[in-house]
């Protein structure tokens, strides 16, 4: 009964296929809603963005919306940082105040209007996690060399989960091979232990891809033991591993066999990990049958089987066989392929019924196990809705039958197993409409001669309207050979040609009323290029023309383009583009490669392709050669009896020179008559011309010539080959039976591209391509070669601009591979294979991306010396412009350079990638260094960036000394002092004093020139210290003249009166603030006595400097004369000035 039940239904549903068809309902008209876009039903959320839940819907009129949160209504008006857009259901949570976890959940939305209601699917808010790796101490491993190791990473469970690698401190990926591998689950394993495995940094890292965090375990030490190491422990080892050679034997999995479900659609990854010494080998096969090889490939060193897309023919049996010297072990792995639902023929349509009609909804589904299927309308369970008399459910079919006004409704199938579910809506609207077509009236529709034409009827109406079609006249509707008319109204034309060309009219009719649209058909005539440009070999210097003369519809405007190497012309005066040529004038080696010329319509387009090869100038000879063109114009002239004179006009040599001439002399065994310019051993010559096609079973197909020396065989295919005879024939008979020659229709462009095009990167700069030969038959002409077109597209890193230049690489004959060097390090490119022909190129593979390794850095772009202090200063650097990969740190180096260049200990200091600067401490005072910069990736160290800096004595002040800096320089004659113009306020300056003639150490400072602003330097005059000191001064003078009073009343003689008590005086130093020298009274005026000292106006203390002039000279006994320069050692009795009259005068610079 149920059976019978079924093939009722069936057939009635093949009644009512024709009224099911699914129209787009316009939208002035009454509808139900139906949701068009909303969030996906795994929902990840990021929990430092607001969230946003998609519910878009249409409908008329238009939709209002409401959601649920696990199953109850959601509340939005008393959640002030909830809010949904206008005219939308999405919903926009502002989470600045609150956290995201708080709005984890199932949301579904409704979308209602006086028709019916809409149900998204249920969208599960799940906000991303990357929780931190818990703390442990880990114990330093210790094995004995040869023995299998698993070092486990077990990362915290996130959301979504993590991406697991090795890596050490440096942050290099620690290498694997056949005997070390990581496994799925992200533990690493070795096959066996060597002693080079043994290390401190065995570091796992958790990649979380959603909020791009990375979290690390702790480091694992593992330390490998000699074989020799501690025979105690080798007798203990060796009942359970031994150090000779071994079977292999599992790690993973464990047992002799295990299963695995997979779900249809997903990636199927299974893994066989085993130990032994020698490292055993992984193979894989399938023991119920073959493995899909366009969809499996293996991973981890053949470790892993990844089969993609999985089917249910992908279930059965396979083996991993693992195998080395000494014997193999086999694990079976059973795979079940279980399915969540998935639609058989689409999910259901919306159905659009006019009163009375019939229809039906089919919700056809399929999965493993077999999936349920549930009904509801507008939201509710079928079976608790209204009951309506014109419905009928049978299982996954909904049945209408004289459906009436008011019935319009939303329905959901709902079909569902344990491993997923499918929701979908579809309405059901009962309307009554009279045909409207909504394509644009007058529409005029332009095809090309001999392609094929399509007529657009698109239209509404309910009942389902009739579509017609009428060309001019309504004489007869237009149906059968070379018209089609498409469920959707679409008049097809196959093969449009001229007679098509008029005015069309599309009629759609229902019983409410007819409505008709004319449009318009113009065909045009191709676009063909008639002369195309010619290969050509010139020599350097001399002109190139490439003709390219073209036919076209004259009712279409034509654009003729012409391209180098596929990319535009270079701007260049020499390249002068006419309407059918191409001119290179004075051509230069740049100049070389392929030109096309491209016609280009509003409808189609021609090209054709040419290559220029340019040439060393005469006398060298062209690398390229051609034929020479056959002699014209033979005549015989100067007959005797036995000779005759040939007289011809040379072909063209095609810039290769002709280096002899064969003749071929025909003596028939007639007499001879007397021979003219038309004539051959007789009179009537002419040629009978013989072809026919090589392969083929047919006759020869002879035609006879005259006066002419060629003759053109049209209609033939392309790049077929053929047999030709050509026999010579007169008034006499038919000469010698020619021999055969051989030789190929013309050639086209190849139609195919090469296939399976995969690229190999060799190291940061250079990588291999290979592809599969194109087929001979798709070629059509002569193999040339083939050309590899690659580019980079951008830089890996986030800094780096997008730059792109395509490059061309040709590899001539039949090649397939080749290798392209001067690649960018850590770089996307990409690239595609063209064949060529002597025709020109065929079509472009598909794109094929790929990326270079890392390299090492370039050298960081700037290095300088700032902020110094007493004894440090502070490095600022900026990253290298070309990174080549992630920079994973800086090395810094410095050491100390004296006066004679030579080198102090050299420092090392390693800095993070994330610091552009650095403060070094402790460093010598007056002292000159050399510092060293670079950067590093995981590939190593890039070139360094080198700077100078001299600590100035003192109190640490600094400035660099470029090696290259230009001192200018000043002669001072006959003055203590010299006035520097033209400098900028707020700039440090240099400034060296240099006795002529003398080999001493220039006298050197630095200086800052201010502002002219109040100086806010403090008042001396104030300090407790200069009272006190300008009170024991005065003293002293005062006991002094208490002395000389005396020693006068006596008659006696001061002793400096014979000795000139000139003592030497002393230096001051410089101002701490701007590098200047404090003032110096050396008026001799003021003085109270002859060669005592007067303090200066005390900026700087004395003891606070042990610097002075005595430093830069032989002695304390250099001094400057008046024009500035050195004296001698000067005498006690000399009233030279001081030493510090000549720097006094520096400060005229402040």
């Amino acid at each position: 009964m149920m059976e019978e039940r079924r093939t009722v239904t069936a057939l009635l549903l093949l009644v009512l296929g024709h009224l099911t068809t699914a129209l787009e309902v316009p939208l002035d008209l009454s509808q139900p809603p139906t949701i068009t876009h909303q969030s996906p039903k795994d929902y990840i959320i990021d929990p430092r963005e607001n969230i946003i839940i998609h519910c878009e819907a249409k409908g008329k009129p238009h939709p209002s919306f409401s959601w649920t949160r696990d199953g109850t209504h959601f509340d939005i008006d008393h959640l002030s940082n909830v809010n949904m857009k206008q005219r939308s259901g999405t919903l926009v949570v502002d989470i600045r105040n609150d956290k995201a976890e708080h709005y984890e959940g199932t949301y579904q939305c409704t979308a209602r209007n006086d028709h019916g209601t809409a149900l998204s699917h249920n969208i599960v808010v799940r906000q991303s996690r990357s929780p931190l790796w818990s703390k442990e101490k880990i114990k330093p491993i210790v094995v004995q060399e040869g023995v299998p190791l698993v070092l486990p990473c077990r990362p915290p469970a996130g959301l979504p989960p993590p991406i697991i690698f090795w890596m050490d401190n440096n942050f290099q990926r620690l290498p694997q091979s056949r005997r070390v591998s990581q496994s799925l689950n992200g533990d690493l394993y070795f096959s066996n232990v060597l002693r080079a495995d043994s290390r401190n940094d065995y570091i796992c890292y958790a990649r979380f891809p959603h909020t791009q965090t990375i979290q690390q375990k702790q480091p694992i030490t593992v330390k490998v033991l000699n074989r020799k190491y501690q025979h105690d422990l080798i007798l203990s080892l060796r009942s359970f591993y031994g150090f000779s050679e071994r079977r292999p034997t599992f790690l993973t999995p464990s047992g002799q066999s295990s299963s695995k479900v997979v779900l249809r659609g997903q990636v199927l990854e299974m893994e066989c990990i085993a130990e032994g010494l020698p490292t055993p080998e992984i193979s894989w096969t399938k023991v119920s049958g073959e493995l899909p090889a366009e969809r499996t490939s293996y991973l981890h060193y053949q470790k892993t089987l990844r089969i993609v897309n999985v089917s249910e023919a992908d279930a059965g049996e396979y083996r991993c066989i693992a195998r080395n010297e000494l014997g193999s072990v086999h694990q079976t792995i059973h795979v079940a392929v279980k399915a969540a639902p998935y639609w058989i023929s689409g999910s259901p349509k919306n159905l659009i019924l006019a009163p009375g009609e019939n229809g039906a909804l089919t919700c056809r589904a399929s999965g493993t196990p077999k999936p349920a299927i549930s009904w509801a309308m507008n939201g509710v369970p079928i079976e608790n809705s209204p009951n309506d008399l014109s419905r009928r459910v049978d299982d996954d079919t909904i049945i209408f039958t004289n459906v009436q006004t008011g019935s319009s409704a939303v329905y959901q199938c709902n079909v569902s197993n344990e491993y997923g579910y499918l929701l979908s809506n579809a309405f059901v609207n009962v309307l009554s409409e009279p045909p409207r077509v909504l394509t644009p009236a007058h529409h005029v529709y332009q095809v090309i001669k001999n392609h094929q034409a399509l007529l657009d009827c698109s239209s509404f109406g309910s009942p389902i309207p009739e579509i017609t079609w009428f060309k001019d006249s309504r004489a007869s509707t237009l149906d059968g050979e070379p018209y089609k008319i498409h469920d959707n109204g679409t008049l097809e034309i196959h093969g449009s040609q001229t007679r098509h060309n008029g005015k069309y009219t599309c009629v759609a009719k229902n019983m409410l009323g007819i409505s008709e649209n004319h449009v318009y058909l113009e065909v045009k005539e191709p676009t063909r290029i008639l002369k195309q440009p010619e290969y050509k070999v010139v020599q350097r210097g001399r002109d190139a023309v490439f003709e390219c003369k073209v036919k076209h519809d004259p009712t279409l405007i034509p654009t003729m383009t012409w391209l180098k190497d596929d990319d535009e012309l270079p701007d260049d005066e020499r390249l002068v583009v006419d309407s059918d040529s191409l001119t290179i004038t004075d051509v230069t080696d740049s100049d070389a490669g392929v030109y096309t010329c491209i016609m280009n319509t509003t409808l189609d387009q021609d090209s054709a392709s040419a290559e220029l090869t340019v040439v060393e100038a005469t006398p060298t000879p062209p690398v390229v050669y051609e034929l020479p063109d056959a002699p014209t114009d033979l005549e015989l002239t100067e007959q005797k009896k036995r000779s005759v004179q040939l007289t011809w006009t040379p072909g063209d040599e095609h810039n290769s020179p002709i280096e002899s001439i064969n003749y071929l002399l025909n003596l028939s065994l007639y007499p001879l008559q007397p021979l003219t310019a038309n004539q051959s051993n007789g009179p009537g010559l002419y040629y009978r011309v013989m072809w026919r096609q090589k392969g083929v079973e047919s006759d020869w197909t002879a035609v006879p010539v005259r006066n002419a020396s060629k003759f053109v065989v049209s209609g033939t295919p392309t790049f077929a080959p053929y047999e030709l005879k050509v026999q010579a024939l007169n008034d006499h008979g038919a000469g010698p039976e020619p021999d055969v020659a051989h030789g190929y229709s013309g050639e086209d462009l190849p139609l195919a591209a090469p296939d399976n095009v995969q690229v190999q990167v060799i190291s940061s700069t250079q990588a291999a391509v290979h592809w599969d030969a194109v087929p001979a038959k798709l070629l059509r002409g002569h193999l040339k070669g083939y050309k590899v077109y690659y580019w980079k597209e951008r830089g890996l890193h986030k800094h780096n601009h997008h730059h792109e230049e395509k490059q061309i690489l040709t590899f001539g004959g039949n090649h397939t591979h080749g290798k392209l060097p001067g690649l960018h390090p850590f770089s996307l490119y990409s690239c595609h294979v063209r064949v060529f022909n002597g025709k020109g190129e065929g079509p472009p593979s598909p794109i094929q991306p790929f990326e270079t390794d890392e390299g090492v850095p370039g050298a960081p772009s700037s290095l300088v010396i700032t902020d110094s202090n007493v004894d440090s200063l502070t490095l600022e650097w900026s990253p290298p412009h070309d990174r080549n990969g992630h920079i994973t740190g800086y090395t810094l180096k410095y050491h100390p350079v004296n006066n004679t260049h030579a080198l102090g200990p050299l420092e090392e200091l390693a800095l993070p990638s994330n610091e552009t600067s650095v403060v070094l401490v402790n460093l010598k005072y007056s002292t000159r260094y050399k510092f060293y910069l670079n950067a590093k990736t995981k590939i190593g160290a890039g070139p360094p960036i080198s700077q100078e800096a001299v600590t100035i004595m003192d109190e640490g002040k600094t400035a660099t000394l470029e090696e290259s800096a230009n001192w200018h320089k000043e002669l001072v004659n006959g003055s203590d002092n010299f006035v520097v113009k033209g400098l900028k306020a707020g700039v440090s300056y240099w400034v060296r004093l240099v006795a002529s003639g003398q080999s001493d150490l220039p006298l050197q400072a630095c200086f800052t020139l201010s502002p002219a602003v109040a100086s806010r330097q403090v008042d001396i005059a104030t300090q407790g210290w200069f009272i006190g000191l300008m009170c024991a001064i005065a003293l002293l003078i005062l006991i002094l003249l208490i002395i000389c009073f005396i020693q006068r009343n006596k008659g006696g003689k001061y002793p400096g009166e014979e000795r000139g008590c000139h003592t030497d005086p002393e230096f001051q130093p410089m101002k701490e603030e701007d590098c200047t020298f404090g003032e110096y009274s050396d008026n001799e005026d003021h003085k109270p006595l002859k060669g005592s000292r007067t303090p200066s106006n005390g900026t700087v203390k004395r003891e606070d400097s042990d610097d002075s002039l005595v430093d830069y000279g032989e002695g304390g006994d250099g001094q400057f004369n008046e024009d500035g320069s050195f004296i001698g050692q000067y005498s006690g009795k000399s009233e030279a000035p001081s030493p510090v009259n000549a720097m006094n005068s520096l400060n005229s610079f402040v």
